[in-house]
């Protein structure tokens, strides 16, 4: 694993040979604390939010003793609460670093996995891998709520603009999952486009609809990790919104072979968010 540095010293937006025998060292490892620093939370404050980052392969492939390749599908669930997040280029190379590596069977590829992700990330990483002799399947839907995409707004910011959201005072208290299909953001270092599905479910004061979609466009020139605008996304929504409950999921659209699925919520007795893939997954 690389030491924990900077994003601009990943491999993100470089030039990089692949390597197709075993190479844990291509892991990149990329502090949390100082964007969370952005957002209002100091690296010794207990976090306001429990959750973690889901991460989809689709690329994943070794050869089993006698040679013959063997592909399979696998989840990678990292918590939030970890102090490193894994950059996504260093994950792909790494995960292509198996294609010419033996392994006896898909247990041990399983461990040797969950052991380097754990070991980069800094906490315990869930780690799911099933061949697809054995047929998976993921559910591809849409969230039991209100799509926002059909408001008429006006829209002129396109950086982040927390004042767009706002509660209606008179409403009565609600717990509702409202979804966007426009959330866009852009890579931190490389600045090329993040496309997403957001959903926010949350019971209090009535989130004013057509703010809250403004807000979500208004992401649309910022550049950051997925992982980063989910809790930027949530931490802007507590401020100022008040909800008792709240829960922030993203569907990011695959890239290199990996799709990310941040999810952040307060409720510490919420179960992981549902593995559904939005239709553009």
């Amino acid at each position: 694993m690389s030491p924990a540095q900077g994003p601009e010293d990943s491999l993100l937006g470089k030039q990089v040979s692949y390597r197709d025998t075993y190479a844990p060292e291509l892991l990149f490892a990329i502090p949390r604390a100082s964007k969370r620093a952005e957002i209002g939370l100091a690296e010794k404050q207990p976090l306001p939010f429990y959750g973690e980052d889901l991460w989809n392969a689709y690329e994943l492939s070794w050869l089993d003793p006698r040679g013959k390749p063997v592909v399979a599908l696998a989840q990678f669930h990292v918590p939030a609460s970890s102090p490193y997040l894994i950059e996504s280029k260093s994950l792909k190379l790494y995960l292509n670093s198996f294609n010419q590596h033996r392994f006896p069977d898909p247990a041990q590829l399983q461990t040797t996995i969950a052991q380097d992700l754990s070991r980069t990330a800094g906490a315990p990483v869930g780690v799911r891998i099933t061949p697809l002799n054995a047929q998976p399947a993921r559910e591809i839907g849409y969230p039991k709520g209100v799509l926002l995409d059909t408001l008429e707004i006006e829209v002129d910011r396109y950086t982040p603009a927390p004042e767009f959201l706002q509660i209606e005072n008179a409403a009565p208290l609600v717990e509702e999952t409202l979804y966007s299909h426009l959330l866009k953001s852009n890579c931190l270092v490389t600045g090329q486009p993040d496309w997403g599905m957001v959903a926010i479910h949350y019971c209090g004061r009535k989130i004013e609809r057509a703010g809250l979609l403004r807000y979500i466009v208004s992401f649309r020139q910022h550049n950051e990790f997925h992982e980063q605008c989910v809790e930027r996304i949530f931490m802007d929504i507590m401020r100022q919104c008040a909800p008792a409950k709240l829960d922030v999921l993203a569907h990011y659209t695959r890239r290199g072979g990996l799709d990310i699925n941040p999810w952040r919520s307060n409720d510490p007795a919420a179960a992981s968010a549902p593995n559904m893939g939005e239709i553009r997954q």
